[in-house]
C-alpha cells in the first residue's frame, strides 16, 4: 500500500492507494468519528462492492442509498435521496457518509456532506479510474444543472481517500479510456517526464498491468495532491486542472449529460486547447501530433461534435456559462509546450472562433 498527504495543516488528509482497502476496518476506522455511517452509491457499483465495503464499517451502524446511475443524475433532485435517508434515519453531525463509487457519486456524497447540517464528514472510496485520479481528491463537490456541469456545489475535503486498485478489474474498457483523458492531463499541464512515461506504458495501463495502474494512479494523486495543497480554492494554479474542460463542459452540456462521458468531453475539450495553442504559436505540430496520437492510442475522441450538433454559437453560449468565467471573459487554460500550461483570458477573440470552426470531426 502506498500512503500520499493532502497537505492541508489541520485539514490534511491521508490517500491510501493499494489492492484489497475496500473491506479493511483498521484502516477505515481512525477516519470515522461517530457511530453512524452512511453510505452512497449506484446500481453498478452495489452489487459488486457494496458488501465488500460495508465489512470495513462493521462496527458502526449501517445505512445505505442506493441511487441510479450516470451523469444525468447528478442533479438537486436525485441528490435528495441522501438527505432523505439522513434526516428519516436521524444521523447527527458525528456521522459520516462514504461515497462508494465513480466521480458522480463522489461529487454528490460530498456536496450531500457539506450541506448536511452544515457540514458533516465524509469518505472518498473511488471506484472508476476517473474518480480515483482525480475527483476524489482535492475537496471539489457538486450537482450539475441544465444549464452548466457542477454549478451547484461546494469545497468540502474528505477525511481520507481509500483506493483499491483492484476495483478497476470490473471497469468497462470506455470508463478505463474515460479515466486515462484525466491521467494524460496532469503530464501535459506539468509533468513532462509522466508523459513521456505515459507514452511508453499506454498500452500496459490499457491491458490494466497492475503495476503500471498503480504507478499511474500514484503520480496523478501526487500531482494533484501538491497543487491543492497550495491553491485549495482554486484563486491560482489549480484552475490548470482544468485544462480541455472549458471545451469538454460545453460538449456534455450541449449533447446531454451522459451521452458523452466526462474523460470524453475531456479529451476532445484537450484537443481543442491544442489546437488554439498551436495557433497561438505555442505548440508546434510535432507537439500537437503527440497529444493527438496520446488519445488516439487511450481509444478516446479527438475532435467534438460536428457543427450540426454544436453550432458555435451553442459552444460560445455554454463556455460563457462556465464557472471560471469572470468579468465575461471566458478563460482558458492553454499550453505553452507539452508539460507546462497556463490559464489565460487573454487572446484573440477570433482564434477561438478559428478552433471551435477548424477542430471539427
Amino acid at each position: 500500500m502506498k500512503t500520499l498527504t493532502v497537505d492541508l495543516g489541520d485539514r490534511s488528509y491521508p490517500i491510501f492507494i493499494g489492492e484489497d482497502l475496500l473491506g479493511d476496518a483498521e484502516l477505515v476506522k481512525p477516519y470515522v468519528k461517530g457511530t453512524q455511517v452512511l453510505i452512497v452509491t449506484n446500481t453498478t457499483v452495489a452489487p459488486l462492492y457494496l458488501e465488500q465495503c460495508k465489512k470495513a464499517f462493521a462496527d458502526f451502524e449501517v445505512e445505505t442509498v442506493i441511487l441510479p446511475d450516470g451523469e444525468q443524475y447528478k442533479n438537486l433532485e436525485v441528490l435528495n435521496q441522501v438527505f432523505d435517508a439522513l434526516i428519516g434515519k436521524r444521523f447527527d453531525r458525528r456521522c459520516t457518509l462514504v461515497a462508494l463509487g465513480g466521480g458522480v457519486i463522489g461529487d454528490m456524497t460530498g456536496f450531500a456532506a457539506a450541506a448536511f447540517q452544515r457540514g458533516v464528514n465524509f469518505i472518498q472510496v473511488p471506484t472508476t479510474l476517473l474518480s480515483q485520479v482525480d475527483s476524489s481528491v482535492g475537496g471539489k463537490t457538486g450537482v450539475n444543472h441544465p444549464l452548466g456541469k457542477n454549478m451547484i456545489g461546494a469545497f468540502h475535503q474528505p477525511q481520507c481517500v481509500i483506493i483499491d486498485t483492484k476495483s478497476l478489474n470490473t471497469l468497462e474498457d470506455r470508463e478505463l479510456s474515460a479515466g486515462l483523458a484525466e491521467v494524460i492531463k496532469y503530464g501535459l499541464i506539468g509533468d513532462y517526464p509522466f508523459f513521456e512515461w505515459l507514452e511508453a506504458n499506454l498500452e500496459a495501463l490499457l491491458d490494466r498491468d497492475p503495476v503500471a495502474l498503480a504507478e499511474a494512479i500514484q503520480r496523478s494523486c501526487q500531482n494533484k495532491a501538491d497543487i491543492v495543497a497550495k491553491d485549495e480554492k482554486e484563486a491560482d494554479m489549480r484552475a490548470l486542472f482544468n485544462l480541455g474542460h472549458t471545451f469538454g463542459h460545453a460538449i456534455e452540456a450541449g449533447m446531454g449529460y451522459g451521452a458523452w462521458l466526462h474523460g470524453e468531453g475531456v479529451s476532445a475539450g484537450t484537443m481543442q486547447a491544442a489546437y488554439m495553442s498551436k495557433l497561438m504559436g505555442n505548440i508546434n505540430q510535432a507537439d500537437f501530433d503527440r497529444i493527438q496520437a496520446i488519445f488516439e492510442r487511450a481509444k478516446l475522441p479527438v475532435c467534438p461534435p460536428s457543427t450540426d450538433e454544436m453550432p458555435n454559437q451553442k459552444y460560445m453560449d455554454l463556455m460563457a456559462g462556465d464557472k471560471k468565467v469572470q468579468a465575461g471573459t471566458i478563460r482558458l487554460v492553454l499550453l505553452k509546450t507539452i508539460g507546462e500550461a497556463y490559464v489565460t483570458g487573454d487572446y484573440p477573440a477570433d482564434l477561438l472562433q478559428q478552433t471551435l470552426t477548424e477542430w471539427r470531426c
